[in-house]
């Protein structure tokens, strides 16, 4: 408790660029929070077990199925098998299409909100910085031609401008660590995501060219 009073006063001290520091940063622990839930709830990796069914060279499309619909709803992963699955009576080239335009709606949805983590990487340091000229500036307003006229209100400008600088890093570094971090799940969400379109399209031409040559 008293370690929380404590940074509330240094905030205090911090001045006027404490305030939009702040909200940046509460902005963007929204974000991270906000992606944290989609990557917990909406884009778990699918089990081993639709894993090894994908992989499988001849593998049936109803225990696929059946696994499929076992997943979460609104799983990112699931709405990929299912359009898949629900077109792959069509031509391979129209699944293909179909499996594409899903994969960019999710990858639209994933990259939602991490352009506020990349803006506060590069914003929140600069923010700081004119809070510690600032700061800086109040400090040389105090030195008059005859000196130091109140030395006190000098450690009081130092104190601003060190406020701001360690609130715009600490709330950059936040930001940059969340941002690698779920650039990285995205990236091995889609990558997975084309693999497994792969194998799954791969298959349907492999019965359609069959199906082909049966005819008389």
């Amino acid at each position: 408790m008293q370690y929380l009073t404590t940074s509330l006063h240094a905030l205090r001290l911090g001045g006027l660029m404490v305030y939009p520091l702040v909200a940046i940063g509460v902005l963007a622990v929204t974000v991270l929070l906000d992606k944290a839930y989609v990557y917990l709830r909406l884009c778990r990796p699918p089990g081993r077990s639709i894993v090894q069914i994908v992989e499988t060279y001849n593998f049936a499309w109803a225990e696929l199925q059946d696994r499929v619909a076992l997943m979460p709803r609104g799983s990112y992963y699931r709405r990929f098998f299912k359009i898949i699955l629900d077109n792959r009576t069509n031509p391979a080239w129209w699944v293909e299409s179909r499996a594409a335009d899903e994969a960019q709606l999710i990858e639209i949805a994933l990259n939602r909100g991490l352009w506020i983590l990349e803006t506060t990487v590069t914003a929140a340091p600069l923010i700081g910085l004119v809070g510690t000229i600032i700061g800086m500036m109040e400090s040389f307003k105090l030195i008059g031609a005859g000196g130091l006229v109140n030395p006190t209100g000098i450690t009081g400008g130092v104190a601003q401008a060190l406020i701001a600088t360690t609130l715009g890093i600490v709330v950059a570094l936040i930001a940059l660590f969340s941002y690698n971090f779920f650039s990285h799940l995205h990236s091995n969400a889609m990558d997975k995501m084309e693999r497994f379109g792969t194998r799954l399209i791969d298959r349907i031409k492999i019965e359609q060219e069959a199906a082909a040559h049966e005819i008389p």
